[in-house]
């Protein structure tokens, strides 16, 4: 009788981040528009959004958005663009990615494999980040170290790889969005002067 009819804003915000009202097609269409409005050369937008999608396939989980944002600095990226760009590393991709990262980290001969299968991911950087929180340097070589090692080894080539696959299409999709608008713009100024000369 006395319970809320709608779900808090807060509720609806976290069960939105986990799955789009909208639908992930629209949802991605809503963020690649934004994305193209920000304020910046087609270059900076696109290096910033990589910068910031790239950093996602990296273990420094807590550190994403201050690493993309130095990275997009680093190449005159835009900060903005990098935030968002972190949204590649959600809940939904970052089990695969973090599976993804070790095992090539394993095969590229770093560590030696503990059977992925068997990793609980989300324990295991929630320890970490208590670990780190705490000082513990006897979890941090003993148990840590030995995951996040074949993590960082496999996170670089797929940094490199996943930083040009976002960078080219994005570039692509600000410029056309850029030459839209000065189109737009042209035409209006164009049927404003052509209205005030037939007056």
């Amino acid at each position: 009788m006395f319970r809320r009819r709608e779900k808090s804003p807060l509720v609806d915000r976290v069960l939105g981040f986990f799955w789009p009202k909208i639908g992930w097609r629209r949802s991605s269409r809503y963020v690649g528009h934004r994305v193209a409005r920000l304020p910046g050369t087609p270059y900076s937008i696109a290096a910033g959004f990589a910068c910031g999608a790239a950093i996602s396939f990296t273990p420094f989980v807590g550190l994403h958005l201050a690493g993309g944002a130095l990275m997009a600095w680093l190449i005159r990226g835009n900060i903005l663009a990098a935030w968002i760009g972190t949204l590649v590393g959600n809940p939904w991709t970052f089990p695969f990615i973090w599976i993804g990262i070790y095992k090539l980290g394993l095969y590229m001969g770093a560590g030696i494999d503990k059977s992925s299968s068997s990793l609980d991911f989300i324990s295991f950087f929630e320890q970490l980040l208590d670990a780190l929180y705490s000082l513990d340097i006897g979890y941090i070589g003993e148990i840590a170290w030995p995951v996040l090692w074949p993590m960082i080894i496999g996170g670089i080539p797929c940094f490199v790889i996943s930083w040009v696959i976002f960078f080219f299409p994005i570039q692509a999709l600000v410029r056309r969005y850029h030459a839209r608008r000065v189109l737009k713009h042209a035409m209006a100024k164009k049927s404003t002067f052509t209205g005030s000369s037939n007056s």
